[in-house]
């Protein structure tokens, strides 16, 4: 009776049943805000689509027409997070078969992505533009991202605890969520995140002096609710006095990157700092400097070789 029941009950309700039951308090908040989209566009896309009906061909045409609107890779995380759900009412007996084997993925043809950053010139005329006073501002936090490469929730995050002056080390293990109300800490987006970033003498001399007047366990920058459009704008001021691209918050996070490659520091170090995954999700966002870098190198073999001669 119950298999009936399910059978019919509509893919868009089971699978929203099925977020709530396995990925509620079980991923990060923003990974199940995604279970929710996608869960609405079931609804739109396929509204009377059953779970009975769930074939390789209905679910084919579903993927279809949320591809029509979405890039390739979207299509494809749209794909995982239904598939998961679809595999479980596989194993429950509500489907006979898995109609999500062999799919076809499609999508729009995605947009041409250029990574704002600054080079090294453009970062000089922007921290002229800083006012570096004696207390804690959001100058010392642009700053502190352009010298460490944190992203904005893990900048939120950090306390006086997170620093150690004696080593000139910075402790990355949480985040914050400014998207919150009230907001709170959160795990790190992933686990290569959790990292422990080296400091230069100056950057941990000024910060030993900033931080000394505030508890080891209080927020550094945030006192208020924050919100990343407005930190923008602050930035983007600053640049615009500087005479510099306007960028953002996350650009300065590129440009720490930028600036580390053009350096010849090794995308394995750059990677480390930046608490990616893995070295490939380093070399696929900064591919066009790897590439410049790599055509540098191939003028250095060419003026070398030459001299053997």
């Amino acid at each position: 009776m119950v298999k009936n029941r399910k059978t019919n009950q509509l893919f868009s309700v089971y699978f929203k049943d099925w977020v709530a039951l396995y990925k509620e308090a079980a991923v990060r908040q923003v990974t199940l805000q995604k279970y929710y989209i996608n869960q609405r566009r079931i609804e739109e896309l396929a509204p009377n689509l059953k779970m009975g009906e769930l074939t390789r061909t209905s679910y084919q045409q579903l993927l279809n027409d949320y591809a029509l609107t979405h890039e390739r890779q979207t299509t494809m995380d749209f794909h995982h997070q239904l598939k998961g759900a679809i595999l479980d009412a596989v194993d429950e007996g509500i489907l006979a078969y898995n109609p999500t084997r062999k799919v076809i993925i499609k999508g729009k043809e995605p947009r041409i992505k250029k990574i704002k950053y600054l080079n090294q010139f453009e970062v000089q005329s922007l921290i002229k533009e800083f006012e570096l006073t004696n207390d804690i501002n959001w100058d010392w936090f642009f700053l502190l991202i352009l010298k460490t490469g944190l992203r904005f929730s893990e900048a939120l995050a950090l306390t006086p605890n997170d620093f150690d002056f004696s080593t000139q080390k910075l402790k990355v293990d949480k985040t914050w969520d400014y998207k919150s109300p009230k907001g709170k800490y959160l795990p790190t987006k992933n686990p290569s995140s959790v990292r422990t970033i080296q400091l230069d003498w100056q950057t941990a001399m000024q910060f030993s002096q900033l931080v000394r007047n505030i508890s080891s366990d209080q927020l550094i920058f945030v006192s208020e609710r924050i919100f990343n459009t407005t930190i923008n704008k602050k930035l983007s001021k600053l640049c615009n006095d500087a005479g510099v691209p306007e960028i953002t918050i996350h650009s300065l996070r590129h440009t720490h990157a930028s600036l580390l490659l053009y350096a010849e520091v090794s995308i394995a170090s750059v990677a480390r700092r930046l608490g990616h995954s893995s070295m490939t999700t380093t070399q696929e966002t900064y591919l066009h400097i790897i590439h410049e870098l790599e055509n540098q190198d191939n003028d250095k073999i060419m003026r070398h070789l030459s001299t053997l001669i």
